[in-house]
């Protein structure tokens, strides 16, 4: 975990600055800056530094850009990703600094750190982050101090566990494996592990530098029971890797978000990323429409959680869902 300011800037600095035309860029328009659209009503320009593609994260961009349509706000978004790369993501926060934009949204927690550091003039908003504070990205949940604010993804890792402990009702030790640069999944290493210890559960972790390094930190976990998947944006990006291990030593998978499910978990009780995103975007339109001032705008958490179960992996993990969370799952 990153112990102060200063810690964070030299991780970022030390990946170097990436060109940007390894970024992927999708934009609407090349104007910047809001104006009087055709209709006579205000148009925005928004920047949105996004970590890496993977469903969650996706998600939460699209729920954000949803919320402008739904609320019939003209705006051009210029989207970039810095395609898992801190460094980019940091020349991503550069490159967005220099422009003429509204407004900049950032996508996990590395884009988030990067963009606050880079932007301090306009607003700016972050999703999918779980821990703002440890992150030092705002002075506090409540009251974020400055042009930095947004929603967080925590999850509900107590009713997750219980979760855990329906479907595996023998599991005595959770396997995690999690990037060691990402302070957001450090947190919930943490916040994992305090729940367990009351529950009887053990955690036994490993951490990867690189998405190539998560197939030998399965093997490195040892004969735990279940693995439980943060929301960990390089783990989550090459979950297909962790569970065609798990799956090679029948050990069940569980998620704390719906994509991971998809990507080849059991089940969640997790976050909708796209309802958190809309949500983001509706901080937005309060910034620029209402002039509300991020500075005294606390940060916003997931309201709903829903269940999440893929019962093909449940078949192959040797997993039998009971009828009862079925029955409660919102997708199946």
């Amino acid at each position: 975990m990153f112990s102060s300011r200063s810690k964070v800037l030299a991780s970022i600095f030390t990946v170097g600055a990436l060109a940007l035309a390894s970024c992927s860029s999708d934009s609407s328009s090349d104007s910047a800056g809001s104006s009087a659209d055709s209709a006579g009503g205000e148009s925005y320009t928004i920047g949105i530094n996004q970590l890496v593609q993977h469903p969650a994260l996706d998600a939460a961009s699209a729920g954000f850009k949803e919320a402008f349509e739904d609320a019939g706000v003209d705006v051009t978004f210029e989207e970039q990703n810095a395609n898992g790369e801190q460094g980019t993501a940091l020349t991503i926060a550069q490159q967005f600094a220099s422009d003429n934009l509204d407004l900049v949204l950032a996508v996990a927690t590395p884009a988030a750190q990067a963009t606050a550091q880079n932007i301090t003039d306009i607003p700016v908003l972050f999703t999918a982050v779980t821990d703002a504070v440890s992150a030092e990205l705002v002075d506090s949940n409540e009251a974020p101090g400055g042009n930095v604010t947004g929603t967080s993804d925590i999850a509900p890792i107590d009713e997750q566990l219980e979760l855990l402990q329906q479907l595996v009702p023998d599991a005595e030790t959770i396997g995690i494996v999690y990037a060691s640069g990402e302070v957001n999944s450090q947190v919930q290493v943490d916040e994992v592990t305090r729940a367990a210890e009351p529950l009887g559960l053990s955690v036994e972790t490993q951490t990867v530098t690189t998405v190539n390094e998560i197939q030998q930190a399965v093997e490195a976990l040892g004969d735990v029971d279940v693995i439980y998947v943060p929301t960990d944006n390089m783990v989550v990006s090459g979950i297909s890797s962790l569970v065609q291990v798990a799956e090679q030593k029948s050990i069940p998978v569980l998620a704390a978000e719906a994509g991971t499910v998809e990507g080849g978990a059991v089940a969640t009780l997790g976050i909708d990323y796209t309802e958190l995103g809309r949500q983001t975007g509706e901080m937005a339109l309060r910034i620029l429409q209402d002039g509300a001032d991020p500075a005294t705008m606390p940060v916003e958490t997931a309201t709903e959680f829903t269940y999440v179960i893929n019962e093909d992996a449940a078949e192959r993990q040797g997993v039998v869902i009971p009828q009862e969370i079925l029955d409660k799952a919102d997708r199946v």
